[in-house]
């Protein structure tokens, strides 16, 4: 009887569809779907960003909290739905402007399931009944419609009202596939509504009108206050928005954006890690629901398609292999073996399949280029060979010739060689925790080899930077911020990254108040601002921000996270757009006509804001900075449960699971955080200033060990827990306290 059982409960109720304000029990494939209509302009809405004006507000990952406002011929109605029962849903309208009369202004309840089953409304206990298999769905509203009509389809409704008007009646039914509650905004400006699920009707029934009565919205806390103040709560709302069902493939996933008309499904591999990226620092089972799609276009060649949608399939070339360290940051952050022993058979292959097939004169470089299989769009063209980037219309390709003999284009790319030998590098670390060690021995060599290499073939000293390169050449002469990039994999000298440095300020190439442009300034092509002319892009920023914080460029790294996190507030706070890119001399979002509004790798930018409090960093691990600003940040996912952060007073809290496990007035960054297996372990950075670290709840009679830099310290005991007292140190400390008993562990059992 279940259509999609394997769903957590928790989600089942959730804005599934590409109409963002219908409901639907994923479960059973039951529908709630707003239908406007607006004799104004004789026209329906139901609520398409595609078609209609939308601003999606605030969207819970479970779906316990989704608002939104859309706008039809002028007329503006707010949409809210809250849930605290996985089997229930309350709903709520409000008509906030109105361009004509009420009356005049329809809002529509369609209630309709996928299987077609009829439904039938009771006017005397205004309720309406859907049995599917065994089970029932009752959905009561708080008034009573004007009346209520039946229909086959949705779309046989808005013809309805389309050709028909608002006061024609001979559609009325109590019994249809699609049972349509009216309502206007004359005389229902408010309105309400609750569906719940069970196995009677009597009990669905009264679950729904309990639920209604409720009538107090469902909480949703800031996610994140003070320092970067709404940037988790971005993050958020940008994965749970672009989360829907796959309908084709039978799975949810998260999309690139609910927005763009691709056909019924739309997956690029890079935009799809990214997604489980950001899925990840809420839920462990939505990354795992992102990898899974972004793994499933693995070809049996041994490359992972650059992009299949219901369309098309572009076997015949990748993406860049950025799997490998989203796969290691989600093992960081979750703490879950499985993150990895999911993943690993197919990127190891993939990485194996670059060197294969992209490396024409086995010189340890890889080129972009398209092979011999498929039917993909642009198979055997240079465009189709620039695809591999992602970069498809980036200066830095003008110059590259495709050769059709070796099927790939003539230039060494330098971004693809850096994210080959970074993939390679956390190929290596997953075969070690999965004790695949001739792998991962295999893995370092490769990265080794490939970073030295990038170091020394792809540096222009002339120019101070790192560049792309013809195979049998000079170097080529546009740039794009992947001249950062060797940062991010390691190929850097000492020597070079300083260099580098000077581009990242340098307002002729990469500087300025609106970065990474994605051509150097003074590029001719930056002018064109038309998509890789120019414009910023999230994900990019993101990978430079990584290889700084990997550099220890700690300054220059939190610099371009607060320029990437004020880029990205602009236009969030004013207009809920996440922008797929952005003007790089205005930061404007949509003055170009082919960025997305609502795109899931804009919510980096916000990301790296928060990072730069909390991370799960691929070479420091969890890592935390204390800069003694007030904060709050949570709920989050780590190793050991729900993790909330808070400053206050210029103390530090760490609470996993609701309980405080550690307090610090250390103005620092700690890395390498451990508290499990019966220890707390961190490193500190250098701190100016002495200062302490409390350890809530734990007993000095459980300690058996604590250390500081492998000596023994002195620890002072209270009835709350114990306090270390550091010392100012211009060195990075460690610190390891270990547990005399697994009862003495910081942290209880996960929830």
């Amino acid at each position: 009887m279940p259509k999609h059982s394997t769903i957590p409960l928790m989600r089942a109720w959730n804005s599934w569809s590409d109409r963002p304000a219908e409901m639907v029990f994923l479960p059973l494939g039951v529908r709630i779907t707003p239908v406007l209509y607006s004799t104004r302009s004789k026209t329906t809405s139901a609520i398409e960003p595609r078609r209609n004006p939308v601003r999606l507000g605030r969207h819970a990952i479970d779906g316990s909290l989704i608002e939104l406002e859309t706008d039809h011929t002028g007329t503006t109605v707010a949409f809210s739905t809250t849930k605290t029962d996985p089997f229930a849903v309350r709903g709520s309208w409000h008509g906030k402007i109105s361009a004509e009369w009420g009356l005049r202004f329809w809002l529509t309840l369609a209630i309709s399931s996928d299987g077609g089953e009829v439904g039938v409304y009771d006017s005397g206990s205004n309720t309406t009944l859907l049995k599917i298999g065994t089970r029932f769905v009752a959905v009561v509203t708080a008034q009573a419609p004007v009346h209520v009509t039946g229909h086959d389809t949705i779309e046989a409704l808005r013809v309805d009202f389309e050709e028909n008007g608002y006061f024609y009646t001979a559609t009325r039914s109590n019994e249809a596939p699609v049972i349509a509650l009216r309502f206007n905004l004359e005389m229902m400006r408010k309105g309400a509504y609750a569906a719940a699920v069970a196995d009677s009707a009597d009990l669905a029934i009264a679950k729904a009108r309990a639920n209604l009565a409720q009538g107090a919205p469902a909480e949703l806390p800031d996610a994140q206050k003070g320092l970067f103040e709404g940037s988790l709560d971005a993050v958020r709302d940008v994965v749970a928005w672009n989360t829907i069902w796959d309908d084709t493939n039978a799975r949810p996933y998260t999309a690139v954006t609910r927005i763009w008309n691709l056909g019924k499904f739309a997956v690029w591999y890079n935009d799809q890690l990214f997604a489980a990226l950001l899925a990840g620092v809420f839920d462990a089972d939505l990354a795992r629901e992102n990898m899974a799609t972004a793994m499933a276009s693995a070809t049996p060649q041994g490359n992972i398609a650059c992009i299949v949608t219901s369309n098309d399939a572009w076997v015949d070339r990748s993406q860049h292999p950025n799997g490998a360290l989203v796969a290691w940051q989600l093992y960081l952050r979750t703490g879950e073996r499985s993150m990895l022993a999911a993943n690993y058979d197919a990127l190891a292959r993939n990485q194996r399949w670059w060197w294969e097939n992209r490396d024409p004169d086995a010189f340890g470089l890889l080129s972009c280029g398209t092979s011999d299989v498929g039917e993909g769009l642009y198979k055997g063209t240079a465009f189709g060979a620039r695809n591999e980037t992602g970069m498809d219309n980036s200066a830095t390709h003008d110059e590259a010739i495709y050769d059709p003999v070796t099927r790939t284009l003539s230039t060494f790319d330098l971004g693809l060689n850096c994210a080959a030998a970074l993939d390679a590098e956390m190929l290596a670390n997953m075969a070690t925790v999965l004790g695949k060690h001739a792998d991962a021995q295999e893995f370092t060599r490769v990265a080794d080899r490939c970073r030295t290499l990038i170091s020394e073939t792809l540096w222009d000293e002339s120019r101070g930077l790192f560049a792309n390169r013809q195979r049998n050449g000079g170097f080529v002469r546009s740039l794009s911020p992947t001249s950062f990039y060797p940062l991010l994999c390691g190929a850097a000298t000492p020597e070079q990254a300083a260099r580098l440095l000077e581009h990242l300020s340098d307002e002729t190439t990469f500087g300025g108040n609106f970065v990474l442009p994605n051509a150097a300034r003074n590029d001719p092509a930056f002018a064109d601002n038309v998509y890789w002319r120019g414009r910023i892009w999230p994900n990019v920023n993101y990978m430079v921000w990584l290889g700084l914080r990997r550099y220890g460029f700690t300054a220059q790294a939190s610099k371009l996270a607060s320029q990437s996190y004020d880029l990205f507030m602009t236009s969030w706070s004013r207009d809920r757009i996440a922008s797929e890119n952005y003007n790089a001399m205005t930061g404007e979002a949509l003055d170009q006509g082919d960025t997305d509004p609502f795109y899931i790798w804009a919510a980096l930018l916000p990301l790296m804001a928060t990072g730069e409090i909390v991370d799960f960093d691929p070479w420091s691990g969890w890592t935390m900075r204390n800069t003694g600003q007030d904060l709050s940040i949570g709920p989050m996912l780590s190793p050991e449960g729900i993790l909330h952060i808070s400053v206050k007073a210029a103390v530090l809290s760490i609470t996993i699971n609701d309980r405080t496990v550690m307090q610090t007035d250390l103005q620092a960054t700690f890395s390498q955080i451990d508290i499990r297996g019966g220890r707390f372990a961190c490193s500190i950075a250098p701190v100016a200033g002495g200062g302490f670290i409390d350890l809530p709840g734990v007993a000095a009679s459980n300690i058996a060990v604590a250390r500081m830099d492998g000596k023994d310290i002195r620890y002072d005991t209270s009835p709350e827990g114990i306090r270390v007292e550091i010392a100012e140190s211009a060195q990075t400390q460690q610190l390891e306290i270990y547990f005399s008993s697994l009862e003495a562990q910081m942290t209880p059992g996960r929830p």
